[in-house]
């Protein structure tokens, strides 16, 4: 038998039949060490922002609760932003190769190799603790009217709304937290109202209609006449009773014009911040800040008696009229079940939303929603700097 390689001086030359079959195996190596060198951000896109959206929405659920069951033990709530996420990632290959003859080794060991990669992930995040001027304008400062109907034109209950960010309606008080009493200070009228609206909701007898104001007159050099440009427009807001035939609803309606003071056969009425109205014609509603709407569901906490008897927090606030059960239900015991919406621990004890409870869930989501439109002013957060290349 002929050998594969012959001799030709100090070199050795490959025959043929040998070169056809180490070519392709050549080739496949080759190949399978350069299949890796395609960029990873595309396909690491597709799955962080959904990742990193997801984690952001749970830390915002848990920090709110926690907050809330702070506030029920007289702790102050404590707010980070979350101001800067940023994900880095680093690639590290290499590989070598070759082959050798016959008879430097074995007839089998014609080719050998090796290869080694490596991908690092460096997440950076920045935290901006929300304080000072910051604090008094997201979480003291009340939200505005005209910023808060709206939301019922999205969908949300509008009795569900207003439970939660409205203080009191033309005089009409919602429960109020520390020091009210076990019923909390409400008006039993305020929650007949919110039944209404809510009906007439429902049944697209009511709206609310938003208008802005043309900006003011400008001045000889074609300025407006503002110092400040934000205040170039304002934002109105209406409640509208929509015509009905229906005999149940234009009952509701007068209902609702009675509990307003509004006349008999008006049709929409201005929104307006404050106690009382200014002149008629108006509905007057004096809206909560986000701290005074967390006291409240503070104060409807679940907590075990004893903490209540040993003084280490007030008694839960019952319900007014026809109201029998808080808008968000807080639930408390030594372990959280596994069907629960949000939970977290505060002194050794558990409180947790159930899962199944479907208008504890909404009306905890519409708080974040609410809380995210309190947040007129954003920290800035720290520069950060990552190397390219």
């Amino acid at each position: 038998m002929a050998s594969a390689l012959e001799p030709n001086g100090p070199v050795w030359h490959l025959t043929m039949p040998v070169y056809r079959q180490l070519l392709p195996a050549v080739l496949a190596f080759s190949l399978l060490s350069l299949s890796g060198c395609g960029p990873i951000g595309p396909s690491r896109l597709q799955n962080d922002q959904l990742e990193y959206s997801r984690a952001l929405g749970d830390v915002q659920k848990h920090e709110m609760l926690l907050n809330i069951v702070r506030l029920r033990y007289a702790d102050p709530p404590t707010f980070l932003d979350t101001t800067q996420v940023i994900a880095g990632y680093s690639v590290s290959k290499s590989v070598s190769g070759g082959f050798y003859a016959y008879p430097a080794t074995a007839v089998g060991n014609y080719l050998f190799g090796s290869g080694s990669m490596s991908i690092g992930e460096s997440p950076t995040f920045t935290y901006q603790p929300v304080t000072g001027q910051q604090y008094a304008e997201n979480i003291i400062r009340p939200i505005s009217p005209t910023v808060i109907m709206p939301l019922s034109l999205g969908g949300l209950p509008i009795d569900t709304l207003l439970r939660l960010t409205a203080q009191s309606i033309d005089g009409l008080s919602n429960v109020r937290g520390l020091g009210a009493g076990p019923f909390g200070g409400g008006s039993v009228r305020f929650y007949l109202l919110l039944h209404d609206l809510r009906q007439l909701q429902i049944a697209g007898a009511m709206t609310v209609r938003i208008t802005t104001d043309a900006p003011p007159p400008v001045d000889g050099d074609g300025a407006h006449k503002h110092d400040d440009p934000k205040q170039s427009t304002t934002e109105h807001a209406y409640l509208v009773l929509s015509s009905t035939s229906d005999s149940n609803l234009l009952n509701i309606q007068a209902e609702v014009r009675r509990l307003l003071h509004l006349d008999a056969q008006s049709t929409e009425a201005e929104i307006v911040y404050g106690p009382y109205p200014k002149r008629p014609g108006q509905i007057a509603i004096l809206t909560r800040s986000m701290l005074a709407m967390l006291s409240q569901l503070a104060y409807e906490v679940e907590v075990p008696e004893e903490d209540i008897k040993s003084g280490r927090t007030p008694p839960t606030i019952g319900q007014v009229g026809i109201e029998n059960r808080p808008e968000v239900v807080i639930h408390s015991g030594k372990e959280a079940p596994e069907s629960r919406y949000d939970a977290v621990q505060y002194n050794n004890r558990w409180f947790w939303i159930d899962d199944r409870d479907f208008q504890s869930k909404l009306g905890f989501t519409m708080v974040q929603v609410l809380s995210a439109l309190a947040a007129t002013s954003h920290a800035t957060g720290a520069v950060v700097t990552i190397p390219a290349g």
